[in-house]
């Protein structure tokens, strides 16, 4: 089978210094890939080159075996609206909009109507075991609540792949095993391929796949 994602050759430097030197990865169709390495290794880097926050340096990203390295920072950015979904350590949220409205921002911004956003990103939530939530700002959530609904805005639009950075990092051990539990068991229901950046060999521990980075490289 294709990967739905591939990296090779990825290089990356910010000024003088190299943060990725030539990796080659793989992520297959519904698959959980873990990237694990001590800080500064790249791992990071590589997620944002993976999912076109930053343009590569060197090397080529393919997603169903189209190459990406042509596109615009326009074109990049719908492909993050679209293709790819992100949970980051920290939620990122929106303080101003409702948990439902936080959820429903990939399909608003992709031009769904108002409506079917909000409904859709309500049924995600109500799956996420935020039911009666939907009202709430971030302010008013728990942060494991906050990290659901950052889920639910990953996975509202079904993404082909869902980048998730250090998604744990801020909760206690409970907290960040019933996240991550959450996020797994959604990306699944949804056939969303995952790519994790931990620190946390425990979290990296259920993905189908790990992959070490060290000095920008892979091993």
């Amino acid at each position: 089978m294709d990967p739905v994602l591939s990296g090779r050759g990825l290089a990356k430097r910010y000024g003088g210094t190299p943060a990725l030197d030539g990796v080659d990865i793989d992520i297959g169709e519904g698959e959980v890939l873990a990237v694990v390495g001590p800080s500064g290794s790249g791992k990071t880097s590589l997620l944002h080159v993976l999912s076109g926050i930053v343009p590569a340096d060197g090397g080529e990203v393919f997603l169903d075996r189209a190459p990406l390295g042509g596109l615009s920072e326009a074109g990049r950015g719908r492909l993050r609206r679209t293709a790819f979904g992100f949970v980051f350590q920290s939620g990122m949220l929106v303080d101003e909009l409702t948990a439902e409205e936080n959820a429903a921002l990939p399909m608003l911004l992709g031009g769904a109507p108002r409506g079917l956003a909000l409904r859709t990103a309500r049924e995600c939530l109500g799956r996420l075991g935020l039911s009666g939530l939907e009202a709430r700002r971030p302010a008013a959530l728990s942060g494991g609540q906050a990290q659901r609904v950052a889920i639910a805005r990953a996975l509202v639009h079904r993404p082909r792949v869902v980048f998730a950075d250090e998604p744990t990092g801020a909760l206690d051990t409970r907290t960040g095993y019933e996240v991550m539990s959450a996020l797994l068991e959604a990306a699944r229901d949804t056939g969303a391929a995952v790519v994790v950046v931990t620190h946390d060999r425990t979290i990296a521990d259920r993905a189908h796949r790990v992959v070490g980075l060290q000095d920008g490289r892979s091993g």
